[in-house]
């Protein structure tokens, strides 16, 4: 397939226009904050949606296909990670488990976003139905949520996990600790949290928006794994995300979703090329920004009525 060849000079082109900046804005940000702090969060806005772009050439080199070679992958794709505070292996890890399963209700709960059906949310005790609700409150989804993936999820090893793995996550903290230090050491500590905060926060708020929006939109369709194929769920259990220019720029191409199910060999710079030439995406409906609003407030599968539905859909049984 023509489109899942890597070309080398798009690679290093996007990371030149990528990294780039992104150091660039850090630098105009730290002189910002001897003028008006004001300035550096307008400039934090702009360095998260490069850092959203840096993230996509993270995913992207755990695919394998932002290089041929694997490992010119893992070298950026984990340099990357940690400019993100994201371990490499580990989030790839639940990623690829994410992307065996993504859509199948009886899969649930592999690298996807806690979904429940109508009779489960019905049949649940009081406090599972409060937690839920919680969980899925759009409010705290993104705000607690963006804190525990920083803090927690990103930080922390389980049993469970392979060696490779845990190390990656010790080597990413490790790196992540010396980085922060060096930074406060030459800029303050006070001027590089007022910096990195903001720049962290706003990129993976953005980042969760979007990996939501992917699985949880208005036609999705879910399946039992007996009805549950790859190529099903790649075209209908995925969103096709028509953003802005500019928004499709930042967060590169990833709106393309149900394609990249389809093939993640793909690379991002592929995709809207790969989507225009073929007519099997034409029928593809896409989700536009403003309702990905009305998403947010879709909560549960009715099997029944093969839909995403409000909570207000429930009738409690208890």
């Amino acid at each position: 397939m023509k489109y899942t060849q890597p070309d080398i000079r798009k690679s290093i082109w996007q990371i030149i226009n990528t990294l780039l900046p992104y150091l660039g804005l850090w630098y105009l940000m730290i002189q910002s904050l001897e003028v008006s702090y004001w300035i550096t969060l307008i400039l934090a806005v702009i360095a998260s949606g490069f850092l959203i772009r840096l993230f996509i050439i993270f995913h992207d080199c755990g695919h394998g296909s932002f290089f041929k070679s694997k490992r010119a992958n893992n070298i950026v794709g984990m340099t990357f990670g940690i400019l993100s505070f994201t371990p490499y292996n580990k989030w790839h890890n639940q990623h690829f488990d994410h992307h065996a399963t993504s859509v199948n209700l009886d899969k649930r709960g592999l690298g996807d976003v806690w979904t429940m059906t109508l009779d489960e949310f019905r049949n649940s005790s009081k406090w599972k139905r409060l937690v839920y609700r919680a969980f899925r409150n759009p409010f705290l989804m993104f705000t607690i949520g963006p804190l525990f993936m920083i803090l927690v999820q990103n930080r922390f090893t389980k049993k469970t996990m392979d060696r490779k793995t845990r190390w990656n996550v010790y080597f990413t903290n490790i790196v992540v600790v010396i980085m922060a230090t060096g930074m406060s050491l030459l800029i303050g500590l006070k001027a590089y949290l007022l910096i990195q905060i903001p720049v962290l926060l706003i990129s993976h708020v953005a980042g969760l928006w979007l990996f939501y929006i992917q699985h949880q939109f208005e036609d999705v369709s879910w399946n039992r794994d007996i009805n549950w194929d790859y190529k099903t769920a790649a075209i209908e259990g995925s969103s096709f995300l028509k953003l802005p220019a500019v928004l499709q720029w930042f967060s590169g191409n990833i709106g393309f979703h149900h394609l990249h199910h389809l093939s993640p060999r793909i690379p991002n710079y592929n995709l809207q090329k790969c989507h225009n030439e073929n007519d099997l995406f034409r029928t593809v409906k896409p989700v536009t920004l403003f309702s990905t609003f009305k998403a947010l407030n879709l909560s549960l599968w009715d099997e029944a009525n093969r839909q995403l539905v409000r909570f207000r859909n429930v009738t409690a049984t208890n």
